[in-house]
């Protein structure tokens, strides 16, 4: 169907008198596949051309760029808790809607599906579920922050012999892993009502007291959240295939290249090793690079502040070397204990290219849970919750138990594995999930 056209000014981001009327079919090629080319989305069934738009959102360039020629309408929902704020950028980004003849998504999604989701949404608003609990947020502030008083404290009160060394590295290391559990809370906005005083506390918590960028941080995971396990859309994935085949569809993929950046058969015996062993500098690399590229220089200052912070607080008890030794090992046990918890909902999960499933679909079935119990909920964040923060992402963490029998019940009616482990059970599966990639990988690059 030919665009309808009606009298609008050109530049001055003013609405049209009459909005154009257009099909999925001009929609689908606006999806920004080539340099310079335009990029739409639907919304609700309004057009928006975000081409220009991109590059100012406040959310990141590449998450809004993901939808370019989708249906953005769940993902949006999912997103903006404050609607009001975000019209303001919407209204002059439209540029007409979807024609009377057209479905309001594409129809490789499933209405009944999406249909009975957004009517749970409804009813998690109406429950608060999507409200936070300021006194939880305080306690986990709170035990945050003295977990790190307490790694300073034993070193100073104790000294530095071996006992209290390891017990400090010990604190230092909790302490490190809490506060990026608790800086996530804020980077989705969960924490308060207002998405200004969580950016302001996650500022204060990421780049002060973990040493990492705040935009660094939001730039990439709400890549993840908007596309996870599609490839070349979230970040997480970046791992393959340098240092990891992941999937069966890209490892066939790499084996028919007959590429080999790593034997990757053998990926499952060293990934313990080399994952968080490569995490840790490839942190401390990007984020310079990102802050510097993008003149975040107040991140940039503030992550130096910390590492001034954290060197005039230990250098004195302990002398440079034996700090050296502290910092970083504290660092690299810190990037183990995420990049377990963090991979053992994803990895075993599709890993495939960008299919344009609907949200629901597009989140199950890359997430999985682990059981709850009050260490798992304390040792990952929530994060054995993964559906129903990947559904909900705004959600406050202590309302996930009580969305998930609902969210269950919607899998279990239209089809949809909802799957859940033990914690053990999560861990191992990686471990599988990338000996099954390797064997793919193999199979194709010998014989494919």
């Amino acid at each position: 169907m030919a665009p309808q056209t009606g009298p609008s000014e050109k530049g001055t981001g003013a609405v049209p008198a009459f909005l154009q009327l257009f099909t999925w079919e001009e929609v689908g090629i606006r999806n920004g596949g080539r340099q310079g080319q335009e990029q739409w989305l639907v919304i609700d069934r309004k057009v928006y051309d975000v081409s220009k738009f991109s590059k100012r959102h406040p959310g990141g360039s590449r998450v809004i760029s993901h939808y370019a020629g989708q249906d953005a309408t769940d993902a949006f929902v999912a997103f903006h808790n404050d609607k009001s704020l975000v019209q303001k950028y919407l209204k002059s980004l439209v540029i007409g809607e979807l024609a009377p003849d057209q479905p309001s998504f594409e129809s490789n999604k499933k209405k009944s599906l999406l249909e009975d989701f957004r009517e749970l949404r409804c009813t998690v608003e109406k429950m608060g579920l999507l409200r936070p609990d300021y006194f939880f947020f305080f306690l986990i502030f709170l035990h945050l922050l003295v977990l790190d008083a307490a790694a300073w404290l034993v070193v100073w009160y104790f000294g530095t012999s071996l006992v209290p060394f390891l017990a400090g590295m010990v604190f230092f290391t909790t302490a490190q892993i809490q506060m990026g559990w608790f800086q996530h809370d804020l980077g989705h906005c969960s924490v308060f009502r207002r998405p200004r005083w969580n950016h302001l506390l996650q500022t204060v918590v990421i780049n002060l007291l973990k040493g990492l960028p705040a935009s660094w941080w939001n730039h990439l995971h709400n890549q993840h959240h908007a596309k996870p396990n599609c490839f070349r859309k979230d970040p997480d994935l970046n791992m393959h295939p340098l240092l990891f085949s992941l999937g069966k569809t890209l490892s066939v993929q790499l084996g028919k290249q007959k590429k080999k950046f790593m034997p990757y058969n053998y990926q499952h015996k060293y990934f313990f090793l080399l994952a968080p062993l490569a995490l840790v500098p490839f942190f401390q690399l990007s984020i310079f690079y990102f802050g510097i590229k993008r003149k975040k220089w107040l991140d940039l200052i503030l992550v130096v502040a910390f590492n001034i912070r954290v060197c005039l607080m230990y250098i004195p008890l302990m002398g440079f070397k034996a700090f050296m030794v502290y910092y970083w090992l504290s660092r690299y046990l810190e990037s183990t204990w995420f990049i377990w918890v963090s991979q053992m909902n994803h990895i075993p999960m599709d890993i495939d290219y960008d299919k344009n499933e609907d949200w629901v679909s597009t989140q199950l079935h890359a997430t999985c849970n682990v059981n709850q119990s009050v260490f798992n909920d304390w040792f990952t964040g929530h994060l054995n919750f993964q559906i129903e923060h990947h559904l909900f992402p705004t959600m406050p963490r202590h309302n996930y138990w009580k969305v998930a029998p609902m969210v269950k019940s919607l899998c279990d009616k239209h089809g949809i594995e909802y799957k859940r482990k033990t914690l053990l059970e999560a861990f191992a599966d990686i471990l599988h999930s990338l000996k099954d990639s390797g064997e793919h990988w193999l199979e194709a690059y010998l014989h494919g």
